[in-house]
């Protein structure tokens, strides 16, 4: 059972999404005060979090970047504002999703349903992925071979992770490009290729001499 947190102060809305998404077989928590949602988000392990922007203390927008600093569960942003900006600035603070109120609850289902699927319903329990003696972690965006640690960029991150998910099975360029665009950073086809460059040196330089490799017409996988 996958496990759901309502950041929304006003009352209505945040038990009728609760009594929702409990009758749907979510187990949901909706805390009641925002001082330390942060750290509340930390200690309950969530699979997934709607957050509101506008909340008392402090916004949607400073706690997802707070939320963000230690761990990578996926967040819908659940607001009445419904700018472009808005919307912007959401997913450029981390946000991996962004739905205005008033909002269909089928729809939300499906969007959260679809969340879920793809981070195998864990969020920030697998902050970290592992490929032998290679550590990726999701949170700070680095990589550890052997005890020696690089820091990484978004995009890196993002096509590493999808490689080591699928470790031992060819990952086609189009479905890397497709997963970057899932997550709403766009690259083309020879960012892929610059990017999975990059990647391969910073491996060579922590000591993994052996990494991705190329399959001609395929794509690439990580034997």
């Amino acid at each position: 059972m996958a496990k759901i947190i309502i950041v929304e102060d006003t009352v209505t809305i945040r038990d009728e999404l609760k009594a929702f998404l409990t009758k749907y077989g979510y187990d949901v928590l909706a805390p009641t005060t925002f001082e330390t949602v942060p750290q509340y988000v930390e200690e309950q392990q969530a699979d997934l979090i709607l957050l509101d922007i506008n909340l008392p203390l402090f916004d949607g927008y400073h706690i997802c970047r707070e939320i963000r600093k230690k761990s990578n569960v996926p967040i819908i942003i659940v607001t009445s504002r419904d700018t472009e900006m808005d919307e912007l600035m959401s997913m450029n603070i981390g946000a991996d999703d962004f739905i205005t109120k008033p909002y269909n609850t089928q729809i939300l289902l499906a969007r959260i349903s679809s969340i879920l699927r793809r981070t195998n319903g864990t969020g920030s329990k697998q902050d970290v992925l592992s490929y032998k003696d290679l550590l990726l972690n999701l949170a700070n965006s680095s990589i550890t071979y052997k005890e020696n640690t690089i820091d990484i960029t978004k995009n890196e991150l993002k096509i590493l992770s999808c490689l080591i998910k699928n470790k031992g099975n060819i990952v086609s360029r189009d479905d890397l490009m497709d997963f970057m665009w899932t997550s709403y950073i766009f690259v083309d086809d020879n960012n892929l290729s610059v990017n999975i460059t990059r990647i391969r040196k910073k491996l060579e330089e922590l000591g993994m001499k052996k990494n991705i490799e190329t399959r001609r017409s395929l794509g690439y996988i990580l034997p």
